[in-house]
């Protein structure tokens, strides 16, 4: 009620929220924070999914509708870590919507319908602000989607037997995600009351300045594995197609992974986590200057990103296949001689 989506008015309106407004200090900060928490979430279940392999069938589509809640997250993310307008917003904003220069041929066309004009202005502020009050609705409507494809396939399990015995939502798994609630909001209470600007940018308390470039151009920590896959690549384009095919892998892993049985077998449990250690060393050179060593460590950690979905993933689940088809015929075999 108080944002003024203008590039004259929106950083003073931000300190108006935060100052002037009764009780503006504690909604702003919640927000903030709140979206930074949320992100931990989706990471953790998005990772859990991926260990106990919930994409493989029938469950295909409820991960293919799951990714798309996640871009359409880090969208709403992205455009709402813009209307602040300090420096970092304003050139994280330039940074992340010339990204689409880089398409062949219609490219800048395409930058220009972005902006609402030949550069960042007022418009694009305005499409950003009426794009982050709205999109929370579409997702929404996703998720309701997201939970109707999992009432029509259920839950899988850690063992990865499908059965009839079904255990009780009540009081198991209530009483389960309470503690992880509580837990939650206890780490939330500490970000907003004790250190609020922890997980912030100290450039964003600066007004947004178009003649003074920031040193070192960073996004919100939740981008910044896929901003280390973008910046690890020389090329501009190729860089964006990175970035891009980053996500993209994921959402294809259940025409990528051949297993037939979503139970874990120990090399896929150790891969996993050497999975989760190169996504968080993407994150940590994400933050890092763009110089060497780091963008030679991150260029190597972009390759394994890719090698771990498109090479890994099928040759453990090839192997794994033999191993489960080696070892019914073995029991079948001993239920023959008996």
């Amino acid at each position: 009620m108080h944002y003024n989506p203008s590039i004259a008015g929106a950083f003073d309106s931000i300190q108006h929220i935060h100052r002037n407004v009764p009780m503006g200090w504690f909604l702003k900060y919640t927000h903030a924070n709140t979206a930074s928490m949320f992100f931990i979430v989706i990471y953790i279940h998005m990772g859990k999914a991926i260990y106990f392999k919930s994409y493989l069938y029938p469950r295909q589509f409820l991960w293919l509708s799951g990714v798309v809640i996640f871009i359409l997250l880090m969208a709403t993310a992205f455009i709402g870590y813009v209307l602040p307008w300090g420096q970092m917003s304003y050139w994280g904003a330039t940074v992340i919507t010339n990204l689409v220069t880089a398409v062949p041929y219609m490219g800048q066309e395409i930058a220009y319908w972005l902006w609402g004009g030949f550069s960042i202005n007022n418009a694009t502020l305005n499409r950003f602000f009426s794009l982050h009050y709205l999109m929370p609705f579409i997702i929404l409507g996703l998720v309701i989607i997201h939970l109707g494809l999992l009432h029509v396939v259920g839950n899988t399990n850690p063992l990865g037997f499908d059965h009839d015995f079904k255990i009780p939502f009540y009081p198991y798994f209530l009483i389960k995600d309470l503690l992880a609630l509580n837990w939650m909001l206890l780490a939330l209470t500490y970000l907003v009351f004790f250190n609020p600007n922890y997980l912030g940018h100290p450039a964003n308390f600066i007004p947004a300045n178009s003649l003074v470039t920031p040193k070192h151009i960073v996004p919100e920590w939740y981008f910044l594995p896929f901003y280390a896959i973008l910046r690890s690549i020389p090329d501009k384009l190729g860089g964006v197609l990175a970035m891009f095919g980053a996500i993209i892998v994921i959402m294809l892993l259940p025409f990528i992974d051949p297993i037939k049985i979503t139970m874990q077998s120990d090399f896929n449990k150790v891969f996993f986590w050497i999975f989760i250690a190169n996504f968080a060393l993407l994150k940590w050179i994400g933050e890092m200057p763009m110089e060497y060593p780091f963008l030679t460590v991150g260029a190597y950690l972009t390759v394994y990103h890719f090698a771990h979905f498109l090479v890994v993933i099928p040759s453990l689940g090839l192997i794994d296949n033999w191993v489960h088809t080696q070892n019914k015929e073995e029991y079948a075999k001993s239920l023959t001689n008996n």
